[in-house]
């Protein structure tokens, strides 16, 4: 690990030895995401809609009620928490990357990697359950167990990286 001390940090970071995000002595530190940014994915979030409702196209009730799922099928609700969690996830990662890049904390950058196998599981998940649990495809099954095992220890690497390296800034 390479060590570091109080003149090898950017400026932002050299007036105090507290964590940057509840220091209360630093006021150069800029939040993540601005008032001003937050309109301009309005749109984005607007045409995303549009799309996926223009690829449903004009039914009738009675045209979709003929649709019968099979049962092993998950519901709207299930998909909207599998589809959140994914989304979710991989905002945190960004945002702990951006983290590491603006404190100037290069381990928090390895704890966006570490986040990676984790995703890559729920993926498999998201896959298994849009193909309606398929038997042919019960090997994402066992690749999601393993991608959760291996994600649990790199983020608990990760994790002994940070704690060590705040160890060093003291």
């Amino acid at each position: 690990m390479v060590k570091r001390n109080q003149s090898d940090l950017p400026n932002n970071t050299r007036s105090s030895k507290l964590d940057p995000i509840f220091s209360t002595k630093r006021k150069d530190f800029a939040p993540f995401f601005s008032r001003s940014q937050l309109p301009k994915c309005v749109p984005i979030f607007i045409g995303a809609g549009i799309a996926l409702l223009s690829t449903i196209g004009p039914c009738s009730a009675t045209e979709f009620s003929n649709y019968i799922e099979p049962w092993n099928a998950l519901s709207i609700p299930t998909w909207a928490v599998h589809v959140s969690s994914v989304v979710e996830w991989a905002t945190a990662m960004a945002l702990v990357w951006r983290y590491g890049e603006r404190s100037g904390l290069e381990s928090w950058k390895g704890l966006s990697w570490g986040m990676v196998p984790l995703l890559a599981g729920a993926l498999c998940a998201c896959t298994w359950h849009f193909f309606y649990n398929s038997e042919s495809l019960e090997v994402l099954v066992a690749l999601q167990a393993a991608f959760t095992i291996f994600g649990n220890t790199t983020m608990c690497i990760a994790a002994y990286r940070i704690y060590m390296s705040s160890q060093e800034e003291l």
